[in-house]
């Protein structure tokens, strides 16, 4: 019988700082420290300034992850930490934290992929069996993967360019909405037109499941630009610019999944199920039209709970004991990784570099 492991989970790979202890598929803790405040003057998440909050703040979100769990230290089974991909020095104040700790109490070191967490999410909140089908969706990534196992993550397509949580930021600004531009969008949609300004559905003239989000960006602005009437955006044309890039992204992210869908049943899995996660996936018109889709395939659909869909530890815990059970653990040379694609298997979507592939 497999013993039941309890696990400190840490995360800092962007603008969130976050530790949670996670015993089995129980969630005893989580706390997340946001930093919307610190770069909402800027128009976006400034990498300098976060690294600093994060190295202030993760000690405290240890200690008060740990005594909301009622544990010590010395009651772990391991420390968990996204190790990449993500904002170097972010990530970098994470990896130091955990090693710092492991060092002092000699608990087994483990570094999670961040995508891998957001990944495994639908396994600690659903338990969900291998494989099933993953729409990975937030600021900075956009993917479909075939999930086999805890380590095994086939990419059948994604995003050539922006993520649509990048999208959604960028238009909120385009826009005059605050920041984030996820939830800001969302809500001037719903008192909008979806069909009053025509915008593009980039890539559904082409086969396969990539995506692109760049030219809806560039179409979000021209459309602005017409409808600016002595200097000024009225709030009506704000809404029904809101709704129709929405609805542009329901569209594109929907006939996308029902393509990947069909790869993925192509290969008649016993139970098959479709998991969405990531930061986007909060978004009740993107879930409803995915949950619509899956119901007409008789396919489960799984969201996870919305505080799980952005990014938090608990999820970092979690896929660190998956990793701890079957034996992958690091050291203290483990290093922090701007970029580390789920899939090394698949040629590169995104800029590869010194650096690496980005997804």
């Amino acid at each position: 019988m497999t013993p039941t492991l309890t696990i400190l989970g840490i995360e800092s790979s962007c603008d969130d700082t976050a530790a949670a202890v996670v015993r089995g598929n129980d969630i005893l803790s989580s706390v997340v420290v946001g930093q919307i405040d610190l770069h909402k003057d800027f128009g976006g998440v400034v990498p300098e300034l976060a690294a600093r909050a994060h190295a202030e703040k993760l000690d405290h979100c240890v200690e008060g992850a740990l005594q909301t769990a009622g544990i010590s230290l010395g009651q772990l089974d391991g420390i968990a930490v996204t190790a990449g991909p993500g904002l170097i020095g972010g990530v970098l104040s994470g990896v130091m934290c955990a090693k710092g700790l492991a060092a002092a109490t000699g608990l087994p070191l483990i570094g999670v992929n961040h995508l891998a967490g957001h990944a495994l999410t639908p396994r600690l909140t659903d338990q969900i069996t291998f494989p099933y089908l993953m729409l990975l969706v937030s600021g900075g990534h956009c993917q479909f993967l075939i999930v086999n196992d805890f380590d095994d993550f086939q990419r059948i397509g994604g995003t050539i360019d922006d993520a649509p949580g990048e999208a959604f930021d960028k238009t909120a600004r385009l826009l005059g909405l605050l920041q984030p531009g996820g939830p800001a969008i969302e809500k001037a949609a719903t008192e909008g037109d979806p069909d009053r300004f025509p915008l593009p559905r980039p890539l559904l003239n082409q086969p396969g499941c990539d995506m692109s989000f760049s030219g809806l960006k560039t179409a979000i602005l021209r459309a602005r630009d017409s409808a600016i009437t002595d200097g000024n955006l009225h709030l009506q044309d704000q809404r029904d610019l809101a709704a129709g890039f929405q609805a542009a992204i329901v569209d594109i992210l929907t006939e996308k999944t029902r393509r990947a869908l069909a790869l993925y049943l192509d290969n008649t899995p016993e139970t098959p199920s479709f998991a969405v996660a990531g930061g986007v996936a909060a978004n009740g018109a993107i879930r409803d039209s995915l949950q619509n889709l899956c119901r007409d395939h008789y396919t489960a659909f799984v969201a996870p709970p919305l505080a799980l869909c952005t990014d938090n530890a608990a999820m970092i815990a979690y896929a660190g004991m998956e990793r701890l059970r079957n034996g992958q653990i690091d050291d203290l040379t483990l290093s922090a990784r701007p970029r580390w694609p789920l899939d090394d298997r698949a040629a590169p979507m995104l800029g590869s570099g010194k650096k690496g592939a980005k997804a």
